[in-house]
């Protein structure tokens, strides 16, 4: 079949070519067995591109990523790079993909699959069964807002400036999407912000409230403080269904909420942008997880998480419900076996590498589909 879908990977760096290549393994075996027509691409990104052509993003793969029906990102960053200056770091070229995509909506589930109730910190009866999604607002916020920056005062001390700021049509978008996923879930969305200190928050809580009573009042909604948040992960996580919150305090909320579930290296992502008139959304999936320079090279990361981002890149890309189901069933089902990589390696269970890992999964998914 021709391909008809492009896909673009970027591995970045750190584990990030071990996991997408795992990842990878499973796009094809899709794409063979499953009747998916796409063609993918590869390019750098980050140290890698930092390394090759001087900055962590060129134009030419800035380029390919819009062109792109979808891009897969392994990670970014490493110790070999702390010392450039900031607007040359590896992460610039994250942030300029999510900021050049116009990807505004950040979709982190937190799921705790049954094999690893018992790998988190907290009580085994409080996270099993838990199925957390945060949509977090990804392109506004204190981490884009100006004015910005580091200035001397006259006195010689030093004053670093960052400025939170949001607008009705950035806070109205993205609790679209949290509503517009509620209605395909539980119905329920959470909305976190400080309105009780901040003017931005009294604006989030206003305008998501106004969205829900003009066209959502099929969702329930409710209204929590992000330090309120932060407790209530921990306490009861259960009670949340959709939490959408702003870019700085999703960062914080969607990693604690992903360590409920036992280990940042069983956790995706997706990043969305608006969709245009046909439909279609710039997109960008990536794991959780960082680019682990400690364990770079030797073959024992955990690459659920690159291929749960596949996973979603199939349900929210593609349309391929069927698909995205068939490979999380994989994921499950060779974790009840009792493998695992070292990062959730559990007593009595089967140590194995990456590629390993990566094996399990395709044989599972080939038996799914027999």
């Amino acid at each position: 079949m021709p391909a008809n879908r492009t896909v673009l990977l970027l591995p970045g760096d750190g584990i990030g070519p071990e996991v997408v290549g795992q990842a990878r393994r499973v796009l094809e075996w899709v794409a063979a067995k499953r009747r998916f027509a796409v063609a993918c691409d590869e390019d750098l990104v980050g140290g890698a591109s930092i390394d090759a052509h001087g900055v962590p993003l060129t134009d030419a793969t800035l380029a390919k990523a819009k062109a792109a029906d979808a891009v897969l990102l392994g990670a970014v960053g490493g110790p070999k790079w702390d010392a450039l200056p900031f607007d040359r770091k590896p992460e610039r070229g994250l942030l300029a993909l999510r900021k050049e995509l116009g990807l505004f909506a950040n979709l982190r589930p937190a799921i705790c699959l049954p094999a690893l109730a018992g790998a988190s910190t907290l009580k085994e009866e409080v996270v099993a069964g838990l199925d957390i999604l945060i949509v977090r607002e990804l392109t506004g916020g204190v981490y884009f807002g100006t004015p910005r920056g580091i200035e001397t005062l006259p006195d010689g001390s030093r004053r670093g400036v960052n400025t939170q700021v949001y607008t009705t049509g950035e806070i109205r978008r993205v609790a679209a999407v949290a509503f517009e996923l509620a209605r395909k879930r539980g119905r329920k969305v959470c909305s976190t912000e400080k309105s009780n200190v901040m003017e931005s928050g009294i604006l989030w809580r206003e305008e998501v409230q106004k969205l829900r009573d003009e066209a959502y009042t099929d969702v329930a909604l409710s209204h929590m403080y992000a330090d309120n948040c932060a407790m209530q992960l921990v306490r009861a996580p259960k009670q949340f269904d959709i939490i959408v919150t702003d870019n700085l305090f999703g960062d914080i909320l969607s990693d604690e909420a992903a360590m409920l579930t036992g280990s940042l290296g069983m956790l995706p992502s997706a990043s969305l942008g608006a969709a245009d008139r046909d439909g279609r959304r710039a997109a960008l999936y990536e794991p959780v997880h960082g680019s682990a320079p400690d364990i770079a090279g030797q073959g024992i990361a955990n690459p659920l998480a690159a291929i749960l981002s596949l996973a979603m890149m199939m349900r929210y890309s593609f349309g391929r419900d069927d698909d995205a189901d068939m490979i999380e069933r994989a994921v499950g089902r060779v974790l009840d076996s009792g493998l695992r990589t070292g990062d959730i390696m559990q007593s009595g269970k089967t140590k194995i590498s990456t590629e390993a890992m990566g094996t399990a999964i395709v044989e599972v998914l080939q038996g799914l589909a027999a």
